[in-house]
């Protein structure tokens, strides 16, 4: 994996639940770590929803080895966040392949 091409600064978030004094549970998301990424492939298509159709955007990073994600984690890029629906892992702990998706 060469350095030049990791031309995209994407952040990986884990999901944190912290309880109140009240008892209310809520919901956030800490950043794992900022990394730079190959943005591979774009795609975007209509899936039909609940609610009508909607535009579904797909998005495959390139970027190096991080220890313990996984899809329950999201990734920030360019402000908007996408669910990680795949990961592999390139040879053996050099780099990942991560597959996103965003649904409105």
């Amino acid at each position: 994996m060469r350095a030049g091409s990791l031309d995209r600064s994407i952040t990986l978030e884990r999901r944190s639940e912290t309880v109140s004094d009240a008892g209310t549970v809520t919901e956030s998301w800490a950043a794992l770590t900022t990394m730079r990424a190959e943005r591979v492939e774009v795609s975007s298509d209509e899936a039909n929803t609940e609610t009508g159709k909607s535009e579904v955007v797909r998005m495959t990073f390139r970027t190096r080895y991080f220890a313990g994600l996984t899809t329950d984690d999201r990734l920030v890029f360019d402000g908007q966040a996408f669910d990680i629906v795949g990961i592999d892992e390139i040879g053996r702990r050099r780099g990942l392949l991560l597959r996103v998706e965003r649904r409105p």
